[in-house]
Parts: structure tokens; C-alpha cells; sequence
């Protein structure tokens, strides 16, 4: 008797099988993403989201992820501030910059990362503009004038600006106990940062607003492409793009800006580089694709409180006393927003 004559029905036999292995039938196993997600080949050997649902266990990991992200950019100013007293603000943006693109190049050859499908580039682009050059140079010539603890004012309101940027791009609709409580912690940061620095708005002020606007748009669109590739490519890519403006501009900058290698200069251009600008970007996209931008964004609300820690133990500076009040009343804000329906 032949095979197809056969009276015996066929069986499907659930096999789990390696993440892109080939299946009898020729088609491809599709991975499992990041937030739960079944992910399927798509274009150019990249992944898309097909649908699943968060675990807890999974939701704490991306919290845990996006919350060390925190720590790293909490930092940057005081890093940044640093690094100036070694490096003119081109020079340590450039150098910064060239020096992260360099490490996120040799990461995507030891993992043989493919090259991302075409349609992501412009996203790639706007990661690159927001978090790799924008932010970075704008908030440097802001320490330039501005202490770091009224610089801080951009983190704080960069929570809320991100997910408004995210609910605009991604049609994400957070509950409206998550935008009052979002709405609060931004306030609670804005009048604290502002209260120390008099209330007076600087030309230090439109950078550090125009780094704001920026960096939410970059925050948002590598969010959005760490659901399709690894955090880590997020960064890299966007990082490699760049260094053809990188390279260039630290040889000019570095001819035309005095240099002096003292050890606080040297520690905050290597933080700033490796630390700000490529370790933590890689956990925080990570961190963003399991459990949304809009929560992830709200964990950033902790960041000018950080901040002022280390600007006291690194610059010197003084704790105010209303920062213990305007830490809880934070603190309080980030668990109902991690709590709420995002």
C-alpha cells in the first residue's frame, strides 16, 4: 500500500524547535520577543512582533533593565562636567561619540549582526539624531553656563515628553491615572529643579529644552525598533551611522578646542562614551521593548534626584533639603505609573 492511500490520518507532532531552525516544511521557526511576542521573519532576515502578552517575570526583568539604564544616564551630567575640564564641548561630544561608534562596530561583528531591513533606517536616523548627537551636544553646551542640577530639569521632563512622543508614534493609549500620575512626577521635578536654580529661564535653558524635544523623539523610535531587533543593534546601528560625522569632527574639534589630559576629564569622556552612550542605551531599549516606552519613560523620573546624589559625592555640591520630599513624592508617582494600564 502506498504512503497517500493510506487510512491512517497524519499527525502533527509538536516539536520545539531552535530559534530559526528550518522546519520540515520549509518554512522558518520565528523567535520569541522580547515582551512575549512571537516574532516572524520578515524583510531582509529582520523579525517582526506578531502578538502575546507580557509574563511578570518578564515585565520585572524589563524594569530591572530599563532602571539600570537609569543609573547609567543619572551620570551623564556629572560626567559631562567632568569631561570639560579636559575637552572643549565639540571635542568631548565628537570624541565621545567616535568612541562609542568604535565599540558598538567591533559588538556587531563578534555577533554577526545583520544589517537591518531598509524601511528601518529612517528610525535608525532619528535614534542617531536624538541620543547620539543632539542630546549629547546640546546638553554640553548647556554645562558649559548651567550646573548640572538645573540641567537636571531636561531629565524631568523628559519622562512625560517621551510618552507623549510614544503615544503620538505608536498609538499607545496609557490610562488616565497614568497620565495624572506621569503629569505629577513631572511637576514635582520641574518645581524642585527650578526652585534651585531661582526660576530664571538662560540660553543654557533652549538648549537644554531643544535636547529635551530631541532625545524623547530618539527615546521613542529606538523603543519602537527594540521590539523588531536587540537593544543592542538599536545602539550600534544608530552609533555606526554616525561615525562618519564622528571621526571627521574630533580631528577638527580637537585641532581647534585646548585639551588637558587630567584624570577627571579622561574618566568622564570614557563614561560618557562607553557608560552614557552605548552600555546604557543597550539595557534601556532592552528594558523599553518589554515593558512599553510610556512605563519605561516614567522610570526616568528618578534621574535629576540621582543625579543630585552624584553631583554631590563627585562635584561637590549641596544636597538641597527639599529633596528628600521631592524623592518620595517621585517615587510614589513611578509605582502607581508602573502599576497603571499603559
Amino acid at each position: 500500500m502506498r504512503a497517500q492511500d493510506s487510512a491512517t490520518p497524519a499527525r502533527t507532532i509538536a516539536v520545539n524547535a531552535p530559534v530559526g531552525a528550518v522546519t520540515a516544511a520549509g518554512t522558518t521557526t520565528g523567535a520569541t520577543g522580547p515582551s512575549g511576542n512571537v516574532k516572524v521573519p520578515g524583510a531582509s532576515g529582520t523579525t517582526e512582533a506578531v502578538g502575546g502578552s507580557r509574563s511578570p517575570g518578564s515585565r520585572r526583568g524589563g524594569t530591572l533593565l530599563a532602571a539600570l539604564g537609569v543609573l547609567a544616564f543619572s551620570l551623564t551630567f556629572p560626567a559631562t562636567a567632568w569631561g570639560l575640564e579636559g575637552f572643549g564641548p565639540w571635542s568631548l561630544v565628537t570624541v565621545r561619540s567616535a568612541l562609542a561608534a568604535v565599540i558598538a562596530g567591533g559588538c556587531l561583528l563578534l555577533t554577526r549582526a545583520p544589517v537591518p531591513a531598509r524601511r528601518h533606517w529612517p528610525g535608525l536616523a532619528v535614534v542617531a539624531a536624538g541620543t547620539v548627537l543632539g542630546f549629547p551636544l546640546l546638553t554640553t553646551l548647556a554645562l558649559e553656563t548651567s550646573s548640572t542640577a538645573h540641567a537636571a530639569v531636561v531629565v524631568g521632563l523628559l519622562p512625560l515628553t517621551t510618552a507623549v512622543f510614544a503615544a503620538l508614534r505608536t498609538g499607545a493609549r496609557p490610562s488616565r491615572a497614568f497620565w495624572a500620575a506621569a503629569g505629577a512626577g513631572a511637576a514635582a521635578v520641574a518645581v524642585f529643579t527650578f526652585g534651585r536654580g531661582g526660576g530664571a529661564l538662560t540660553t543654557a535653558d533652549l538648549y537644554l529644552f531643544g535636547a529635551l524635544l530631541i532625545c524623547a523623539a530618539g527615546y521613542t523610535e529606538g523603543g519602537r525598533l527594540a521590539r523588531i531587533m536587540p537593544g543592542r543593534e538599536v545602539i550600534s546601528w544608530a552609533l555606526v551611522m554616525c561615525l562618519p560625522l564622528a571621526v571627521p569632527g574630533a580631528l577638527v574639534a580637537l585641532s581647534r578646542e585646548p585639551v588637558a589630559l587630567t584624570a577627571h576629564g579622561v574618566a568622564g569622556l570614557l563614561w560618557v562614551a562607553v557608560g552614557s552612550q552605548f552600555l546604557g542605551l543597550v539595557v534601556w531599549y532592552r528594558g523599553m521593548a518589554v515593558i512599553g516606552v510610556p512605563r519605561a519613560s516614567q522610570l526616568q523620573l528618578a534621574q535629576p534626584l540621582l543625579t543630585l546624589v552624584w553631583s554631590v559625592f563627585l562635584l561637590g555640591e549641596r544636597l538641597p533639603v527639599a529633596a528628600p520630599v521631592t524623592a518620595v513624592a517621585v517615587l510614589v508617582c513611578i509605582a502607581v505609573t508602573q502599576r497603571a494600564r499603559t
